[in-house]
């Protein structure tokens, strides 16, 4: 049996105007995007965009609030499974870089946030995220302890992984030109992913 997913028209109006929504403010940036402009996208009238979400700051939080969970949901998977040692750390490093190949647009979004400091949403980004970050570093530093990785800052090995793995798409204009291709073709994202886990590998295991 097979299984065909929704079409925009099938999809709620609500989820089609998340969806649009994350479109522009990717492309946009939260002050270059208008609720005209997503309204539009989706093929409705500004009042009815408000029926579903009561105002910009509103329909924000909640696309950040869907990118978050989705995020958060398939790295507790990994986190959580009975795999050890660098196997685990893969699962972690595979499930970042599946999600934000999947849905670059939430990678936009995300560093876009980083540097302004999560004003658009009324929170502290960096304080949500710290509980898993420091929950990393813990693991990392206890393997090392343990003689299973070689020994480094844990902490600012995270935030390279940070770097290595949010950069390539949040950036993918900037790199098309340095590879002289698009990265963000199932090939490179493929050609990518490999050698960050690779760098990685090499780098943790003994």
């Amino acid at each position: 049996m097979t299984y065909d997913a929704p079409t925009a028209n099938q999809r709620s109006t609500r989820d089609q105007i998340l969806d649009e929504a994350l479109l522009c403010f990717a492309q946009k940036g939260y002050d270059g995007t208008s609720l005209n402009d997503i309204a539009a996208g989706v093929g409705i009238r500004r009042p009815s965009l408000l029926h579903h979400f009561p105002s910009k700051e509103a329909l924000y939080g909640d696309v950040f609030e869907r990118l978050l969970s989705e995020w958060l949901e398939r790295l507790d998977i990994a986190v959580n499974s009975s795999a050890q040692g660098w196997d685990k750390a893969e699962l972690v490093l595979r499930a970042c870089l599946d999600l934000f190949a999947d849905t670059p647009d939430y990678v936009r979004i995300m560093r876009r946030e980083a540097l302004d400091g999560g004003v658009h949403l009324g929170i502290d980004l960096s304080g949500v995220l710290r509980p898993f970050f420091d929950r990393a570093a813990e693991y990392l530093q206890g393997e090392m302890n343990k003689g299973v990785f070689a020994t480094h800052d844990a902490r600012h090995l995270l935030i390279t992984g940070y770097g290595a793995v949010l950069t390539y798409f949040s950036d993918s204009p900037f790199v098309n030109g340095l590879l002289d291709d698009e990265a963000l073709t199932p090939e490179n994202i493929r050609a990518h992913t490999e050698h960050v886990i690779a760098f990685f590998r090499s780098a943790l295991v003994r």
